[in-house]
């Protein structure tokens, strides 16, 4: 656990309401853990838009158009472009359960070309870019085209640019990775 404490704690049943504490323990035993995360408990608080938000965030992962394995690569990348150790904790785990090697995932904090296909290596450009600047060069724009559809271009920049604000958030309010 951090030194630091988290500046909203999580959030218990009545603070949560009946309903967000279900959806979080619902997670939690799809998780096989013992307790929801503390991501869920925390932003549940604000009972209004925790719904809205999971039934969005759930859209981009896990019912994305990319490739699961992709979309785990996107979102470790981006959780080390915004040095977000909680965000980096869970996907670590979720992106071996997609498919992506040790090396493949150390390589979203090093960008190691050798442990990437040359796809994986312009998705990691990619959220490096709109970390960076906020969009994609026409560069990158034109290699990535042969390779994506429209749908799946859209969902690149939406997914990086929720993960960039889900790990703004989270560093914020300073939510503690679980025990």
């Amino acid at each position: 656990m951090s030194a630091v404490p988290p500046r909203i704690a999580p959030g218990r049943g009545r603070e949560i309401g009946p309903v967000n504490a279900l959806i979080a323990w619902v997670i939690a035993r799809g998780m096989r853990s013992r307790q929801p995360p503390n991501v869920f408990t925390t932003l549940a608080r604000h009972r209004k838009l925790f719904r809205p938000w999971l039934r969005f965030a759930g859209r981009l992962m896990p019912r994305g158009e990319l490739p699961r394995a992709d979309s785990e690569l996107l979102i470790l990348r981006t959780a080390h472009n915004c040095g977000c150790a909680y965000e980096w904790g869970h996907h670590e785990r979720l992106g071996r359960r997609a498919g992506l090697t040790p090396e493949q995932i150390e390589a979203a904090r090093s960008a190691a070309p050798t442990a990437l296909t040359e796809r994986q290596q312009l998705l990691l450009r990619a959220a490096d870019e709109l970390h960076e600047g906020r969009e994609l060069s026409q560069q990158l724009w034109d290699e990535l085209r042969p390779l994506l559809s429209d749908v799946e271009l859209i969902e690149l920049c939406m997914l990086v640019g929720h993960y960039e604000m889900l790990a703004m958030t989270l560093n914020t309010l300073r939510v503690q990775p679980e025990r």
